[in-house]
């Protein structure tokens, strides 16, 4: 046998090669949508992590304190960048390793402006599956509009009631998921029924007053700073949403309003598939499907309803 003939023998005839390559290009097509979900799943443990030591903050809070986080909005706190109107994620940075973020910002005695520290990135606030979460500031925020601060994906749950705005005078937002409260009022951001809003610095809750059960109750819940503008981390009026709208909401079909338009807007969303991530105020963290009863939804919002849910069949 010679050995052009040996070579020959040895190499691949066209048809073999046209096989091997369709073979790579099917494990490829197997193994590229497999690597992808792995590293969703990654980031969602990440999310559900990062909510949960935000939930244990503001229990450490309320054990050191006697309440949650007061929310400070309006009255002697004010609005804007030269307001104290800081946020429940502000209050708890000495809780979850921020410390010398608190201090040298002098937070809760400096404004917003004053501090130095209201633009600055942190982590613990920014779910990893949202694909701007490396982003920096923004100058974009409601309130705040040519001030840079810095973003959260996490808000505070002021329950599920919603429809008006006592703080503006508006006994009708404009909104298509008007619901009533369990505390006998629609503002749901002065005077929502769940464990926190904007605005609850002369009466913050307890635990005590939750007396539906932590384990029922929604404490924390996802959003994304790119489709809602009332979205960072320093600022109250930037830190909470209502339950009364849907997860992941859509414009209903024949609405008169805008899906971007605040009273449309302002809830809870993520970058997961089919849900977003919740904490409950037990600390317990699960997966709340966007297919959820929107009646269960609502009762898992709120503080005193009196509703008998059981959390665990929405949250895996």
């Amino acid at each position: 046998m010679t050995r052009s003939s040996v070579l020959r023998q040895r190499g691949f005839t066209l048809v073999e090669l046209l096989v091997v390559i369709s073979i790579i290009g099917i494990l490829l097509a197997i193994a590229i949508p497999a690597v992808s979900s792995a590293r969703e799943a990654s980031r969602a443990a990440v999310c559900r992590n990062q909510l949960r030591q935000c939930a244990l903050g503001i229990d450490l809070f309320e054990g050191a304190k006697g309440s949650y986080p007061p929310g400070q909005f309006l009255g002697n706190y004010g609005k804007g960048p030269t307001s104290t109107a800081w946020s429940w994620m502000a209050m708890i940075l000495p809780y979850v390793e921020e410390k010398s973020l608190y201090q040298t910002g002098g937070i809760l005695n400096k404004s917003l402006q004053a501090s130095g520290v209201a633009d600055q990135p942190i982590a613990l606030f920014r779910c990893p599956s949202d694909g701007a979460s490396g982003d920096g500031p923004s100058t974009d925020r409601g309130n705040l509009e040519g001030f840079s601060v810095g973003l959260t994906n996490y808000k505070a749950v002021c329950g599920a009631n919603w429809g008006w705005d006592n703080s503006q005078n508006l006994e009708d937002i404009g909104t298509d998921w008007e619901n009533p409260g369990t505390n006998g009022s629609m503002d749901g951001q002065d005077q929502g029924d769940g464990i926190m809003y904007r605005c609850d610095s002369p009466a913050p809750r307890r635990k005590a007053q939750v007396t539906d059960g932590l384990s029922h109750t929604f404490m924390l819940g996802e959003d994304l700073p790119l489709a809602d503008v009332y979205c960072s981390w320093p600022y109250s009026n930037n830190a909470y949403s209502t339950c009364a709208i849907p997860p992941n909401v859509a414009a209903r079909p024949g609405s008169d309003y805008s899906p971007l338009w605040w009273p449309n807007n302002l809830s809870f969303r993520s970058a997961h598939t089919g849900g977003v991530n919740f904490s409950m105020a037990d600390e317990r963290v699960g997966f709340v499907s966007d297919a959820i009863d929107l009646k269960v939804y609502h009762a898992l919002a709120t503080i005193a309803g009196g509703e008998t849910v059981d959390a665990s069949r929405w949250m895996p």
